[in-house]
């Protein structure tokens, strides 16, 4: 089975467009996007047949750090 997951980080299009483009650029994850109800918003499909538990917390902890490191530099 095909599972699509669609979320936002705070800060708005732009933050999450930049967050979009890290990500990919680290060659580690690669996602896509979609606008919902106006709002720029990420993609991550999980849904390879070799794809385990430890492939999805590692891809979540990529994105959180990256959101993180976004934040702080938007602070900045």
């Amino acid at each position: 089975p095909l599972n699509l997951v669609c979320f936002r980080c705070n800060g708005g299009d732009d933050a999450n467009r930049t967050l979009l483009e890290k990500l990919n650029a680290s060659g580690k994850i690669y996602l896509t996007h979609t606008v919902l109800d106006e709002k720029y918003t990420l993609r991550m499909s999980i849904g390879g047949t070799l794809t385990e538990e430890r492939h999805v917390q590692a891809a979540w902890a990529l994105i959180r750090e990256a959101a993180t490191a976004e934040r702080l530099r938007r602070k900045a």
